[in-house]
C-alpha cells in the first residue's frame, strides 16, 4: 500500500498572542512510608514462602493431597453417613410445582422432607435436610444435566427448579427463624386438617353413640397429644388409661381446664398492599390483623375448652370415680345407722347409759340446790319480817 503526503501547514499566531509564564515550583521533600502487605496474592505468597520454601512441586502435591480430602469428604456425605434420616421424601410433581409467590400456602416441612417429623426436627436436622434439597435443586446444576437428558413429556418434571428452588430457601428461613417457626407452626396444615376432624358434641347428643373404653382412650389420646405442643408448661399431663386413679384424673383434667396456649395467629397476617406507602394503609391493615388474631384466639380457646368437656363427660373413669365414692358414703352411712359389730354396740350403749346417768345426777344436784336457795330465802323473807315488827312495837311503846 503507498503512502498518502498531505501539507498540513501551521497556523500563523496572532499579533497579541504571548506565550504563558511557567511558575516557579518546589519538589516535596521525599518521606518514608511503610506499607502493609495485604491482599489474597500476598497470602498466596506467603503460604508458598512459609510452608513450602518457594517450591511450586510441593505446593501442588499439598493442593492435590486437600482436593482428595474434600472429594472423600463430599463422597461421604452423598452416601447419607451424615444425613441424619431426613431430605429424603418423595416429591410428587404437586409440591414441585409450587409458587413461591404464595409462600404463606406452602408446607415447608414438606418442602425440605421433613413430614415425618414437623414440629420435633431439630435444627441439625433442617440444616441437612436444606443442604441436600440445595444440592438436589440448585438452578445451576439443573442447566448444566439438562443437555444430558432426552425430551419428552414425562422427562423434565423438574422445569419449575428454579421456583421450587426459591422455596427451598423460603422453608430454611422460617424453619431456622425461632418466631417464624413458632408462627408457622401454630397454623401447621396437618394441625388444621387433624381439628377438622375431632369429635363434636352434636356427633353424640343427636344420635345419643356412646364410646366403650378402648374407642374413648384411642379417640382422645391423639387429640390431647397433638395439642400438648402448644402449652407453655411442660410436661403436659396426658389423658391416660381406664386404671388411672382419681388423683391423676383430677390433675389432668385441672390442667386442662386452665391450658395456657402459645399458639398464635400472626402467619395469616394479611400483607400491606404492595406499592403502597399510605400510613392510613398500614394502620389500617396492622389493626385488622389484630383484631383477626383475637378472634382466632378466642375461636381456639373456644374449641379446645370444647373437647375437655366433651371428654369429661364421656370418661368412663368419672363414671367408676363417682360409684366408688358413692359406695364411700354408704359405707359410712351403714356404720352411723347401726349396723356395726355386737363388741362396739355393747360399748356404745354402756357410753350412753353412764351419760344418760351422768344427766340424771346433775339434774338432782340442781333441783336439791334449787330447793335450799328457796329455804334460803325465805327464812331471810321471816327474819325481816320480824325484825320490822319488833321495831314497830318500840317505837309505839316508846311514843306512850
Amino acid at each position: 500500500m503507498s503512502a498518502v503526503i498531505t501539507d498540513i501547514s501551521t497556523p500563523i499566531l496572532p499579533k497579541d498572542y504571548s506565550p504563558p509564564t511557567v511558575e516557579s515550583s518546589k519538589i516535596t521533600s521525599p518521606t518514608q512510608r511503610r506499607l502493609v502487605p495485604a491482599g489474597p496474592a500476598f497470602i498466596n505468597y506467603a503460604r508458598l514462602k512459609l510452608h513450602h520454601n518457594f517450591d511450586l512441586d510441593t505446593h501442588d502435591q499439598h493442593l492435590a493431597t486437600q482436593q482428595e480430602k474434600l472429594d472423600a469428604l463430599n463422597a461421604a456425605n452423598e452416601n447419607g453417613e451424615d444425613d441424619l434420616g431426613v431430605g429424603d421424601e418423595e416429591e410428587n410433581q404437586e409440591l414441585l410445582s409450587l409458587d413461591p409467590k404464595e409462600w404463606k400456602r406452602h408446607d415447608y416441612y414438606a418442602v425440605l422432607g421433613l413430614s415425618h417429623l414437623r414440629i420435633n426436627a431439630t435444627p441439625a436436622q433442617i440444616k441437612v435436610a436444606h443442604r441436600k434439597k440445595v444440592l438436589k435443586h440448585h438452578p445451576d446444576k439443573k442447566v448444566s444435566s439438562g443437555a444430558q437428558e432426552t425430551s419428552s413429556i414425562f422427562t423434565n418434571l423438574n422445569t419449575n427448579d428454579d421456583a421450587f428452588f426459591k422455596c427451598i430457601q423460603k422453608a430454611h428461613e422460617v424453619l431456622t427463624h425461632p418466631e417464624k417457626r413458632r408462627q408457622f407452626d401454630s397454623v401447621d396444615p396437618t394441625v388444621l386438617d387433624a381439628e377438622e376432624d375431632d369429635p363434636k358434641e352434636k356427633d353424640f347428643t343427636k344420635s345419643k353413640r356412646k364410646l366403650d373404653d378402648k374407642s374413648f382412650f384411642t379417640t382422645f389420646s391423639p387429640i390431647f397429644e397433638r395439642e400438648s405442643r402448644f402449652s407453655r408448661k411442660q410436661p403436659v399431663p396426658q389423658l391416660g388409661n381406664v386404671d388411672s386413679s382419681k388423683e391423676e384424673v383430677e390433675s389432668f383434667y385441672d390442667f386442662w381446664y386452665s391450658f395456657d396456649s402459645w399458639r398464635s395467629f400472626e402467619w395469616l397476617d394479611k400483607e400491606v398492599n404492595e406499592g403502597s406507602d399510605s400510613r392510613d394503609d398500614k394502620r389500617y391493615t396492622e389493626k385488622k390483623n389484630k383484631a383477626e388474631r383475637a378472634r382466632r384466639k378466642k375461636e381456639d380457646i373456644a374449641r379446645l375448652r370444647g373437647l375437655v368437656d366433651l371428654a369429661l363427660s364421656l370418661d368412663p373413669r368419672i363414671k367408676r370415680i363417682k360409684e366408688e365414692e358413692k359406695a364411700a358414703r354408704a359405707a359410712k352411712k351403714a356404720g352411723r345407722s347401726g349396723t356395726a359389730t355386737p363388741n362396739k354396740k355393747a360399748e356404745e350403749e354402756a357410753a350412753k347409759k353412764a351419760a344418760e346417768e351422768e344427766a340424771k345426777r346433775k339434774e338432782e344436784e340442781e333441783k336439791a340446790a334449787r330447793e335450799d336457795a328457796k329455804k334460803a330465802k325465805a327464812k331471810a323473807a321471816n327474819a325481816a319480817k320480824k325484825a320490822r315488827r319488833q321495831a314497830r312495837a318500840t317505837e309505839e311503846s316508846t311514843a306512850a
